[in-house]
């Protein structure tokens, strides 16, 4: 080989070794040659959904690929944080103090909502206060920038592609100027955090301005809010769930297998409510919760728990809603308190606990860290076998339990 061919040769392994340190380390690289090629194939696609050339070109001004935007979908609380960590941090004496004040505040706007919705006040408000510290922080990202980047770089690539086209109509169509289109890094907006999809599917113009208006008119984000929980069915006058009790011998195997019953089987097998009180009716369908295992709070969850979901599919998340919401009209925190010394586990971790449990002669199938009934019950026969609760709770406390 002639001498430059070698020095060619051996800047392609370079280059090739730098390319695997890059991916191996999750370094950022964006699909496209650069932000001006993204942005130039994109037009025909925003054009074909009814966007005018000026509106793409002033939503477009400046833009330029973010890897903060990149770095932080590694972040999500909800997948990070044990259910406990997650709430304590969001469902405060304070929170709920700031939520009785907007209350009254927002009284006529969140009263008429309920009247036109049937949702109740204080879901809005936890939802408000969830969602951005009631209007007190909206994300700060620019909209069509945030999506932007993240179809760029190739997350969700197709969902979010979608989610930017429909930013760029918003915008087009002149219900926002692109500056003032702020929200999260993954094109979460206004004082609610509706994505643009549903920004266009359940926003609405509850001030009567012309105009749905959701960064700066809070009667239009609260009812733009109660009207899509309405879109997914909530039931007016009914709650979320109810903080239960356990009987003394619970039998966790058979509520595992249940899923979903009427709360009078519920109650045929032990489980009262914390506060004494009878379940108000009996032929709702409820699902069991616990989210620490046995020995934290437990929950039999309803119908608007699933619809509150539908904002964020996530049972910390409506969990904390439908604490704020107790809080804000004057509940307590939970009866039962959070076990110490928990963790949450990653995707890995949960894959080690498989590990461990078919070392020792478990059957959990292929160690997926994804935790189905096969792994549930190896943890409860482990558990068993251990002498303590068989819950079939997969935690940071039983993958130390098994490491021992």
């Amino acid at each position: 080989m002639h001498p430059s061919g070698k020095k060619i040769a051996f800047f392609r392994r370079l280059l090739m070794l730098a390319l695997t340190a890059l991916l191996a380390f999750g370094a950022i690289v964006p699909a496209f040659a650069n932000s001006a090629d993204f942005v130039r194939r994109l037009w025909p696609d925003a054009q074909a959904q009814g966007v005018s050339r000026a509106a793409f070109d002033a939503a477009f001004a400046g833009y330029s690929f973010s890897p903060k935007i990149m770095e932080l979908t590694r972040k999500q609380p909800e997948f990070s944080q044990t259910v406990q960590q997650y709430v304590d941090r969001r469902v405060t004496d304070a929170q709920a103090g700031k939520g009785r004040a907007m209350r009254s505040e927002w009284n006529q706007t969140l009263t008429g909502a309920q009247q036109r919705y049937g949702v109740q006040p204080e879901i809005v408000l936890a939802i408000w206060g969830m969602e951005t510290n009631f209007g007190g922080f909206m994300g700060g990202e620019n909209t069509i920038h945030a999506l932007a980047t993240l179809v760029e770089g190739g997350y969700r690539a197709d969902f979010f592609k979608r989610e930017l086209l429909t930013a760029l109509r918003i915008i087009s169509d002149g219900n926002v100027s692109p500056a003032n289109m702020v929200g999260s890094w993954a094109g979460a907006m206004g004082h609610t955090q509706f994505m643009p999809s549903s920004f266009m599917a359940y926003a609405v113009d509850y001030n009567g301005d012309g105009r749905k208006d959701i960064w700066n008119s809070v009667p239009d984000a609260l009812g733009s809010t109660a009207n899509y929980l309405k879109s997914f069915n909530w039931r007016p006058g009914e709650t979320w769930g109810y903080e239960i009790k356990l009987p003394s011998g619970f039998n966790f195997a058979a509520a595992r297998q249940l899923e979903r019953a009427p709360l009078s089987q519920w109650q045929a097998m032990g489980i009262t409510r914390v506060s004494g009180k009878p379940f108000p009716r009996q032929s709702d369908v409820a699902r069991i919760y616990m989210p620490a295992g046995a020995v934290g709070p437990s929950f039999l969850l309803l119908h608007n728990f699933d619809v509150i979901k539908r904002y964020n599919n996530s049972d910390s998340y409506a969990l904390a809603v439908g604490h704020l919401a107790d809080r804000i009209i004057g509940g307590g925190q939970f009866a039962a308190p959070w076990p110490s010394g928990d963790y949450a586990l990653s995707k890995d971790q949960r894959a080690q606990v498989q590990s461990l449990l078919a070392r020792a002669g478990y059957d959990v199938g292929s160690p997926d860290g994804v935790i189905g009934p096969k792994t549930r019950a190896a943890v409860m026969a482990f558990q068993n076998r251990a002498g303590v609760v068989a819950d079939g709770h997969v935690s940071g406390r039983l993958l130390d339990m098994l490491k021992r």
